[in-house]
């Protein structure tokens, strides 16, 4: 036989080397041979590439909300004006201030071009589009609606939809969008002028109810949460996605807080409430609560409470 196989000179495989392991010889794989060195840039090299994707996504997160704030606020040179202009209206405060109904009549027709842009940036559509996609069903009540900025975005299986505000020139808006649709699909919306704290729908109405970015301008939020528990069946959901003071960053907040009246007296909006606080006090049960954009921007789903 060929002895050359059990000799210590026989031929190494061309990817292999042979060690002695508890008196056997292994194969080991070449790859395990590279220089440390090598293996270490390599491993380096990764890391660092995950690190600038890190920081890149965090750098544009942060500017996003930045740039939303910053946007939404309104112009930052018009707060003395708007001191002057509290003055001869004779109203001491516009974020205490009953008539902010005049204000979404105002600001109606402009409304949708001065946010698009800043909900874009900040991925509020995106919010918008969970929220009514995994938790709408059956039929719905929207409080709030403004002009419609949640339609296109609930789900084909809905089976009626009930927009309502109280401003009549915000939901000519959304009428206007309801027009662009198809037969088919605009037939099962119901435009209606409905005040969100006295609704005229018996109890146990509806399946499903919504309110976007309105807690922030209703007079009585807190009442109106009773309210929409009074007409949302006992096993339904209420969608709220809201925005108010974040909880974590204080400087944050603190702008909020500093730039209130102006924000305001332009939108008609209370930025700095607590929701946490109005959604206790209202007796809701809560099931979910995400916050985004560092705390100011609350993703809540929740039912009837007892």
């Amino acid at each position: 036989c060929d002895t050359s196989l059990h000799s210590e000179e026989a031929p190494r495989h061309r990817h292999s080397r042979t060690v002695s392991l508890t008196g056997f010889n292994q194969p080991t794989p070449y790859h395990q041979h590279r220089p440390l060195r090598f293996l270490t840039a390599m491993s380096m090299s990764m890391y660092a590439r995950r690190f600038g994707l890190v920081a890149v996504s965090g750098s544009v997160y942060v500017g996003a909300v930045y740039l939303g704030v910053q946007l939404y606020g309104g112009d930052r040179n018009r707060a003395d004006q708007n001191k002057e202009a509290v003055s001869e209206d004779g109203v001491k405060s516009y974020v205490f201030d009953p008539r902010r109904t005049a204000t979404f009549q105002k600001i109606a027709y402009a409304y949708d071009d001065q946010i698009e842009k800043d909900e874009l940036v900040m991925g509020i559509n995106l919010l918008r589009r969970a929220l009514l996609y995994f938790h709408a069903k059956g039929e719905i009540l929207e409080v709030g609606a403004g002009t419609g900025r949640n339609l296109g975005y609930y789900p084909s299986s809905v089976e009626k939809v009930v927009v309502t505000d109280s401003s009549d020139k915000m939901l000519e808006r959304a009428k206007e969008k309801l027009s662009d649709m198809s037969k088919k699909e605009r037939g099962k919306y119901k435009v209606m002028e409905a005040d969100a704290a006295n609704l005229s729908f018996p109890d146990n109405s509806f399946d499903t109810i919504v309110d976007t970015f309105g807690l922030c301008s209703f007079d009585d939020p807190v009442a109106v949460l009773k309210e929409l528990q009074r007409v949302c069946k006992p096993d339904g959901k209420i969608l709220l996605l809201e925005h108010g003071r974040s909880k974590t960053y204080e400087g944050l907040t603190g702008y909020l807080d500093k730039h209130a009246e102006r924000h305001a007296k332009n939108w008609g909006c209370c930025w700095n409430r607590d929701i946490d606080k109005i959604v206790e006090s209202s007796g809701i049960k809560l099931e979910k609560l995400n916050n985004w954009h560092f705390g100011t921007t609350y993703y809540i789903v929740c039912k009837p409470g007892n």
